[in-house]
């Protein structure tokens, strides 16, 4: 089937939560639409996105709460003429996109257009967009079943999130990470770092170099900064690494931020985690995905509120207490945490999101 004239534009911009997904999705798609990106300036697709997906972008910013959040939300609101005139200079047959503020006004947009629109909500407390402007599209892909409850007015699918190609791929540890005997823990934030994690992590990184923990440390862009070095050769800091797949599949425990792509990430490789949500998250959403993995003993859920030295290191001594068996060590609290989140069964969701998007595929 030739792909000249089925133009797919995808809108997702801001934080690898958004545009991870969409990526997985692009890659499967890309053979049957020619696509076209929309992000915004000076976020993170400009980093990511591969060129030959045409990005395009608006000079937006997030909404804060300030003084000026009104103008900033009116500003979105008037970017529907910049995407209306996209829409129609690309030729766009349909919008995919993943929420967040860009979500809005493409929506809008292209139904004005009478353009279809398909939105992938990833969270299990579905976001303001796919809240308030669900109904508006044909349909609401759903990260978990359980988000069906809050979108009554929707032609929701539920198809699970989808993870970038690797996470369903075995990967091979990548050899700067640090060799040994300890576990080996992955800290991180999320594709903007995570000061309070950070700042935690520091203040206890003496207690667990003592303890022969293996460390992989991902900071995050927002926090090079900060300046911890370390003579141990069990502890590696970076800011940014695409190869987290590889690095999940073969740790031992997570440490993190408890967005939806993490929770699906985890359950993919089946690890346990302590997982700290970022407390001002809209509807409290990284609370209540963590909750998910907390719920069935698969992780440890932490308040960063209530976070303390102590408290974070004697949870630490907990899980990873071992006692020593035929000369190996036993985690008996680590390996039930295993066993329990394989009670998740991971589905490969971008095959069935291929198809569906496919439906909508003209033939000429």
């Amino acid at each position: 089937m030739s792909k000249k004239r089925n133009n797919l534009l995808i809108a997702a911009s801001g934080t690898g939560g958004h545009i991870f997904p969409a990526l997985a999705v692009s890659k499967k798609v890309e053979k049957d639409w020619n696509i076209h990106w929309l992000g915004v300036k000076k976020r993170l697709d400009s980093e990511i996105v591969p060129r030959k997906y045409n990005l395009l972008t608006l000079n937006l910013e997030t909404p804060k709460n300030n003084v000026f959040i009104i103008f900033q939300y009116l500003k979105i609101l008037f970017s529907i003429f910049n995407i209306l005139k996209i829409l129609k200079e690309k030729k766009i047959n349909l919008v995919f996109t993943t929420g967040g503020y860009i979500s809005a006004p493409t929506i809008l947009a292209a139904k004005l257009l009478k353009i279809p629109v398909i939105i992938h909500e990833s969270n299990l407390i579905p976001g303001t967009v796919t809240k308030y402007f669900g109904f508006l599209c044909e349909f609401v892909f759903l990260g978990f079943k359980e988000t069906n409850f809050y979108l009554k007015n929707c032609k929701t699918i539920f198809t699970g999130t989808p993870l970038r190609e690797d996470f369903y791929e075995i990967n091979l540890l990548p050899k700067w990470v640090p060799r040994g005997k300890g576990p080996l823990l992955i800290v991180m934030g999320g594709s903007q770092g995570a000061k309070r994690i950070n700042e935690i992590f520091y203040e206890s990184l003496d207690f667990l170099i003592k303890q022969n923990f293996r460390i992989v440390h991902i900071i995050g862009e927002n926090n090079l900064n900060i300046s911890v070095k370390k003579q141990s050769n069990n502890y590696v800091q970076k800011k940014f690494t695409n190869q987290i797949a590889s690095l999940m599949q073969n740790c031992d425990l997570v440490i993190s931020r408890s967005g939806a792509g993490t929770i699906n990430e985890l359950i993919q490789t089946g690890k346990p985690s302590i997982l700290i949500p970022y407390p001002n998250s809209k509807n409290n959403h990284q609370e209540k995905n963590a909750m998910i993995l907390s719920s069935i003993g698969g992780a440890i859920l932490m308040n960063q509120n209530q976070l303390s030295k102590v408290f974070f290191e004697d949870t630490l001594k907990r899980i990873l207490k071992f006692k020593l068996k035929k000369g190996k060590p036993k985690y008996e609290i680590l390996d039930l945490m295993k066993e329990n989140i394989k009670n998740f069964n991971s589905l490969k969701s971008t095959n069935e999101i291929k198809d569906l998007i496919n439906y909508f595929l003209k033939e000429f």
